[in-house]
């Protein structure tokens, strides 16, 4: 009984997990026409029709190290009516100074900055700038840590000139790490943002992480801007924004919105990244939960009928995951056959490399040099795996903090960085 079970559960996790792969693979390339007819729409040379002025936020608790790369990475943009608003929530590091440093020697351009007395959180040093200094009609927020492509901003704006989109979700890539680490959240990263294209075409993305989004700064007023009461601020904005409808007022994902950011550099802190992550989503699809199969006209049924859903449901297989890879264990045991771990492996590495090569971001080279790590990340991946694993059972075990919404603490630190100037986008 407990092995039809077991066949049972594999063959519906595997089932789901193909037709995901497939939908995800589809939808990127229906997304990349989408795409390639909206700048014949819109041309680059007719983007100084719409120049709102945008304001972009960086959130900063001792960021020494990396605020100056930061700050160049904008100040060089393309994009040039625009204000820069660093704000220093009571770093104990020489973060201020450097920033006061930076103005002073570039007077001619906006930049400012504001700070904090107390530690207070992402979330509050963001409303303390939305609601006391920014002058933008868009407002992009960007992480201290992060590096902007130089056309970023341009091309975010250019996607407010439908009227319908409220919110921008950019393309986040990982900066090169020679670790094993850095190499599974690279290729989780380039995976995750691919199936973004997917949610763009349905209409069901819901998430607008907090490296580059950006958002009208009308919307953000008339939802109160973030709110403190999840651990992760940036889900929580854009669910509220789509929970009014996200038909008339859209967020999508824009795949030339490119920005760098700094994986984690070790095991615990990638174990407690992921913990926070998990819990936020919980807490907000908890918060949220009316959203989950809403029949009304305001929404569409991707989001309600589908993505949340699955959001739901994804977490339940990988609960289950472990018993249907015990299954095929034993089942490759008792017939001597490995078929089973063999196309297992085999989809997954012809699944990577159907992601990679279409990326129109990364140099011939670059994706040789990747294709060369391809076969070896079937088997990294069940390192994140036991991460996210661990994470879940550790909501489960604290399921009062994540059903009970509060306020979340106000105090945060920084992760450790690196600083690394030679940064190229590829």
């Amino acid at each position: 009984m407990l092995l039809q079970i077991l066949f049972y559960l594999f063959i519906a996790i595997s089932v789901i997990d193909i037709i995901h792969l497939g939908a995800y693979l589809v939808g990127a390339n229906f997304y990349d026409i989408w795409q390639y007819r909206r700048r014949a729409r819109f041309p680059s040379r007719n983007h100084h029709k719409l120049q709102p002025k945008v304001s972009v936020l960086i959130p900063a608790h001792n960021e020494s190290i990396g605020i100056i790369r930061c700050l160049d990475s904008v100040r060089v943009n393309t994009y040039r009516k625009l204000e820069i608003i660093v704000i220093d929530d009571a770093s104990t590091d020489n973060t201020k100074s450097l920033v006061k440093q930076y103005i002073a020697k570039y007077p001619k351009r906006d930049i400012r900055l504001m700070y904090k007395q107390k530690n207070s959180g992402k979330a509050e040093a963001l409303n303390h700038a939305l609601r006391r200094g920014t002058t933008g009609d868009l407002i992009m927020t960007l992480d201290a840590d992060s590096v902007l492509h130089r056309k970023s901003i341009t091309n975010a704006v250019s996607y407010f000139h439908d009227p319908r989109v409220v919110g921008v979700a950019a393309n986040v890539r990982i900066l090169d790490s020679v670790s094993i680490l850095g190499l599974l959240q690279k290729f989780e990263h380039m995976i995750g943002y691919r199936s973004k294209k997917f949610f763009s075409i349905t209409n069901s993305e819901y998430i607008i992480g907090g490296v580059a989004s950006t958002y009208r700064r009308e919307i953000l007023k008339r939802v109160r801007f973030y709110d403190n009461d999840t651990a992760t601020e940036d889900i929580g904005l854009s669910l509220k924004v789509i929970s009014a409808g996200n038909r008339d007022q859209r967020i999508i994902y824009a795949s030339d919105v490119l920005a760098m950011t700094e994986g984690v550099r070790t095991f615990k802190a990638l174990v407690k990244q992921r913990y926070r992550w998990k819990l936020g989503s919980m807490q907000n699809l908890m918060k949220y939960h009316g959203l989950i199969l809403n029949r009304g006209k305001q929404y569409s049924k991707g989001l309600t009928f589908y993505r949340l859903p699955m959001a739901i449901f994804g977490e339940i297989m990988l609960l289950l995951e472990p018993l249907a890879i015990l299954y095929v264990l034993y089942v490759c045991y008792m017939l001597l056959n490995p078929s089973m771990i063999i196309g297992a492996y085999m989809t997954i590495t012809v699944y990577l490399l159907l992601n990679l090569w279409p990326d129109e971001h990364m140099s011939f080279w670059k994706k040789i040099k990747m294709s060369l790590y391809t076969p070896m990340m079937y088997f990294v991946f069940y390192l994140m795996n036991i991460v996210q694993l661990a994470a879940i059972f550790r909501c489960l075990f604290n399921w009062r903090e994540a059903i009970n919404l509060k306020k979340v603490s106000g105090t945060w630190v920084s992760p450790q960085r690196t600083g690394a100037d030679n940064i190229q986008f590829s």
